[in-house]
């Protein structure tokens, strides 16, 4: 990737319905070079897709929180497993310093959530947690 791919990327990620002829004009390359780019992140996965955020879907669940995760070691792969399967996590990242994963989790109310930490404190391997809920969001970039 150069930084034309950059820079196509940044642009899509600020506007994913952004026309070509606008990222040709925003980039200095022609509008099929940019074309030819897209379609070639597209195949080889650098693009996985392209969608929108509306404002109700982020004010959706009642509660957003992430959760940060201490895993004793041999467990991880284990952990990551179940963690990805239950339906509030939204996002599950492995990450290095003190906690081994950060998850992002989405719940309707403040009793499924308590009820959701329950249940990811009791899988085999976790060896602590620690959770911060989301009060506001004022920008969302993707």
């Amino acid at each position: 990737m150069d930084d034309l791919d950059h820079a196509i990327l940044g642009a899509l990620r600020h506007n994913a319905r952004i026309a070509v002829s606008s990222l040709a004009a925003m980039t200095g390359a022609s509008r099929a070079t940019v074309a030819a780019r897209i379609d070639r992140m597209v195949a080889d996965g650098t693009i996985a897709g392209f969608t929108i955020k509306t404002g109700s879907e982020l004010r959706a669940a009642g509660v957003r929180a992430i959760v940060m995760i201490e895993v004793v070691g041999k467990f991880a792969d284990k952990v990551a497993h179940q963690l990805r399967g239950l339906p509030e996590v939204r996002a599950l990242h492995s990450t290095n310093g003190r906690w081994d994963f950060v998850a992002e989790l989405e719940d309707r109310d403040l009793a499924s959530f308590d009820e959701t930490l329950r249940r990811i404190r009791l899988i085999e391997g976790i060896n602590n947690t620690e959770s911060n809920i989301l009060l506001k969001t004022s920008k969302v970039s993707y």
